[in-house]
């Protein structure tokens, strides 16, 4: 091992996140797969590559990228993959898969999500706002949508659905390539946030529309637009309590709604100590058959409904709904179609997520992630039982469902034809496998560096309510030698795993604080996906107590295991995004347990973060502000210290450019610890947004609190007196 490399390796690599292909496409007919990947794994530059035949190669380098540094960071195929779209610099390409070199078309820029029609014969894309279409040989360029004023956009997400809801796209071909659905957003009455670098004053700050909880979101509006001009608005229900045509499949599948003490599929949305039926969310669109598919949620996410839209008058149809007294789910990928037109919807199997293909619901017990695609009428969707597995699973009617991978680990995949690409991160690594009629047919190489410090985490089922967790300890720890000061590395928010069965980023982390001296464990606690409804719902009112006891469980179990390793008496913390919250939370409200913290970007003050996320689990500031207050970091933070509850060392640190989890919150946060003569200690991060990965700063940052809680915890453990490896 290395300990002295590792922080500039972590960083060159941006995470060992270079060299790692993604975002495959496979061909209909499955001869073809596309993927990105850069040269090696310190090669910032995104290379598009091109799988066929049992070889590799590169369709656009680094000659066709004009000296682009970033590359090709996306892009979007035809129907038969044969006509790919990306963006470099900011301008407009296209390749073909079958031959012929990379063409810049002579559109207006800068350019984002360019996608090819279904017939590969037009692109469309987004620049200043607009909808534009250009045919593939780079003439007859033309507006389809433009602009009425400075807030509108066409063909774009707004700041909640790409952030937080996951919706990247604002446009959807039709299957005929002759239309588009395309979104209008309107972020006139959304609230600006100024993000700016104080570092930079000649810069002024940049405004940022950004819906904090309890304030206006944007209005996003569909229509359906023809290539060869026209426009017709579609007429989305603007309430969960408006009337709508109902499809046969409402009245079919109705009971798979009553759940949470809802009512029935279709009906008025629950009510609380706060509702609001309006549909603010497009939560997710299509067009693969005769009809766009579109997906709404109510502000309250109680509701959510699945419509059907008339390309011809922009009517809609109730295809299906769902009602919840916390909030309504909506598996990722669903809703979606077979060939044949079955649908593939959300469907509750008791506290499990899961999903319905037609009349079949998938298996009590099986936690569904996400409905990956169809290919005929075989559905692939990942799925686990185990909340630290996730595998790749398969439904075909006369088949049933069966389970396509085997070993433990985090498993996805894409398919087309008969070819599935099975891409893997187990115990042991990361792999791609491509499989042919079901058999190993070759691999897609994987470039990322092997980390210089190898992880050996111990995993773990802990407490009462079995947390699963890792242990990470010195490679040179001799047992019995004395106890170690343990460091929590949690994240412990929605939407995110970091215990599972796969080997990534964060596990090389942990072992390097490990091999400095420290006993780290990590623990999934309540909140956190793949572990049912009730888990998840667990934090509803309260975003910080139940999570922060789980952690406080996880190291009271661990250290009862482990007895001889691990030191009460020296306990740290450290975490980003929500982890950092957790962390600054933790030695706030718990300094009886923890001892010193890093919390990196806490989003400490929960009115400032965006509805979506907010309001599903604290509802509306202005009707129950005791969920916010009893959330807040700041109100822990102006208690003074005093005996029974000692100032613990704490560091915070943020990117100055962060517009997801805005530098206010630890500004506020620091004011009110001053304020309460609470020492710590502040570290900006100039010109850094959310994501911190740049070299000279991913690297220090890690020194740094290294440096930090050893300090604050004390002596390390013993040096190891032979070399690592």
């Amino acid at each position: 091992m290395d300990l002295d490399g590792f922080p500039r390796q972590f960083a060159r690599t941006r995470r060992f996140s270079l060299g790692v292909p993604r975002s495959f496409t496979v061909s209909p007919d499955g001869e073809r797969v596309l993927f990105l990947r850069s040269a090696s794994g310190t090669d910032p530059c995104g290379l598009l590559w091109l799988y066929g035949n049992g070889r590799e190669r590169v369709l656009v380098g680094p000659a066709e990228g004009g000296g682009a540094s970033a590359g090709v960071t996306e892009y979007a195929a035809d129907r038969e993959a044969r006509t790919v779209a990306y963006v470099l610099d900011g301008s407009l390409w296209t390749v073909r898969t079958d031959g012929g070199a990379p063409r810049r078309l002579p559109v207006p820029g800068p350019v984002t999500d360019p996608r090819p029609s279904p017939d590969g014969t037009l692109v469309a894309y987004v620049t200043g706002g607009s909808l534009r279409v250009v045919r593939t040989d780079g003439t007859q360029d033309r507006p389809l949508a433009e602009p009425e004023g400075p807030d509108v956009t066409y063909g774009q997400a707004d700041h909640v659905a790409a952030l937080s809801i996951g919706r990247s796209r604002g446009h959807w071909w039709s299957p005929g390539s002759d239309a588009l659905l395309v979104a209008r957003v309107d972020t006139s009455a959304v609230e600006r946030r100024h993000v700016g670098d104080p570092a930079e004053p000649g810069r002024p700050p940049r405004p940022v529309p950004y819906p904090a909880a309890g304030t206006p979101n944007a209005e996003t509006s569909l229509h359906l637009v023809a290539v060869k001009g026209g426009r017709t608005p579609v007429r989305l229900p603007r309430t969960a309590h408006e009337e709508v045509t109902r499809h046969e499949e409402v009245t079919r599948q109705e009971e798979v709604t009553r759940h949470g003490g809802a009512g029935p599929r279709g009906g008025p949305s629950p009510r609380g100590e706060w509702s609001d039926p309006a549909f603010e969310y497009l939560v997710t669109a299509d067009w693969q058959g005769a009809r766009p598919v579109v997906g709404l949620r109510s502000r309250d996410q109680r509701t959510v409904w699945i419509v059907s839209v008339d390309p011809a008058t922009g009517g809609v149809r109730l295809l299906s709904a769902e009602t919840d007294d916390a909030w309504a789910d909506l598996r990722p990928g669903t809703p979606l179609h077979t060939a044949s037109g079955v649908p593939v919807l959300s469907c509750p199997r008791g506290d499990a997520r899961g999903i319905r293909i037609g009349d079949v619901p998938s298996p009590d017990g099986l936690h569904v992630r996400e409905v990956l695609g169809a290919v005929g009428e075989r559905v692939l969707f990942t799925a686990g039982e185990e909340p630290t597995e996730v595998h790749v699973w398969s439904y075909e009617p006369g088949r049933g469902f069966t389970v396509l991978t085997r070993g433990p680990g985090v498993h996805t995949a894409a398919a087309g034809g008969g070819t599935v690409v099975l891409d893997s991160r187990t115990p042991d690594g990361h792999e791609v496998t491509v499989l042919r009629e079901g058999r190993p047919a070759g691999r897609i190489a994987v470039l990322a560096e092997e980390p210089l410090v190898a992880p050996r985490p111990v995993h773990l089922v802990l407490g009462r309510r079995e947390l699963r967790a890792r242990l990470h300890l010195p490679s040179w720890y001799e047992p019995g030698s004395g106890g170690l000061p343990v460091l929590l590395s949690p994240y412990s928010g929605p939407g995110l795993q970091v215990v599972t069965r796969a080997r990534g980023w964060w596990t090389a982390v942990c072992q390097w604080f490990a091999e400095h001296g420290f006993a780290v464990l990590i623990a999934d606690g309540r909140g956190t996906p793949g572990r049912g409804a009730r888990w998840e719902r667990a934090v509803l009112g309260d975003r910080l107590t139940p999570v922060l006891e789980d952690q406080v469980d996880a190291l009271h179990a661990a250290a009862e295991r482990y007895d001889d390793a691990l030191d009460l008496g020296r306990v740290g913390i450290r975490g980003w995004s929500f982890g950092g919250y957790l962390a600054a939370g933790a030695v706030l409200r718990r300094p009886d347990v923890f001892h010193a913290a890093v919390a990196g970007a806490p989003p400490a003050d929960r009115r400032l973060y965006d509805t979506y996320w907010e309001e599903r689990f604290l509802g509306h500031p202005g009707v129950l502000p005791g969920n916010y207050e009893r959330s807040s970091l700041l109100r822990h933070a102006a208690r003074p210290a005093r005996p029974a509850s000692p100032a613990r060392p704490l560091m915070l640190v943020h990117g100055l450019a962060d517009d997801n989890v805005l530098p206010a919150h630890t500004l506020r946060l620091s004011a009110a610890l001053l304020a309460a003569g609470r020492p710590h200690t502040v570290l900006p991060l100039s010109g850094t947004g959310h994501l911190v990965a740049r070299e000279g700063t991913a690297d220090a940052l890690l020194r740094l609190e290294l440096d930090f809680l050893s300090k604050a915890l004390g002596p390390r453990g013993p040096r190891p007196t032979r070399p690592l490896g």
